[in-house]
């Protein structure tokens, strides 16, 4: 069960998470990358963000490349939340596939439909 502060904190991080991926899938063409969920741990020191890639063909490619700038976006996100946060959780990255799943299930239930 996470606490209120886990969860404010885990919004913020989102949010502004979100602002720095959409600034870097600019230099990257023809990608979108949107921070779907983030889970904060109990101690505020570490956050689990997971990331929706499209094209999901490049997500594995896109997400070594983000787990190789880590530190760089753990700096970024330090700049914008330095005034609300004291320490700067580490982060760990990982791919959100539940629209791809969602997207196997409509495409076995519409070709169900059809037998």
């Amino acid at each position: 069960m996470e606490t209120t502060r886990q969860q404010k904190i885990a919004r913020l991080l989102q949010k502004e998470l979100g602002e720095i991926f959409l600034l870097y899938a600019r230099q990257i063409s023809g990608t979108l990358i949107t921070v779907t969920n983030v889970r904060v741990s109990s101690d505020l020191g570490l956050a689990h963000i997971r990331l929706s890639i499209f094209p999901s063909e490049r997500a594995d490619e896109l997400l070594e490349k983000i787990q190789a700038e880590t530190k760089s976006f753990r700096f970024e996100l330090g700049k914008k939340v330095r005034h609300q946060l004291r320490i700067i959780p580490d982060l760990i990255f990982h791919i959100d596939d539940s629209l791809d799943y969602l997207e196997n299930i409509d495409r076995i239930l519409k070709s169900e439909s059809r037998k």
